[in-house]
């Protein structure tokens, strides 16, 4: 009888945001202080 290995490790979490789009909230606030909130899309 061969022995079955149990793993308790959990997937990995998809990010709540993507590389391209932390750097686009980055240089948004960076560049503009007005009051004008960020958009993040939302394509999930």
């Amino acid at each position: 009888m061969s022995k079955a290995q149990k793993t308790n490790k959990e997937t990995k979490k998809e990010p709540a945001l993507s590389l391209k789009e932390k750097r686009a909230v980055k240089h948004a606030k960076k560049d503009g202080k007005s009051g004008t909130p960020i958009q993040i899309p939302t394509s999930r």
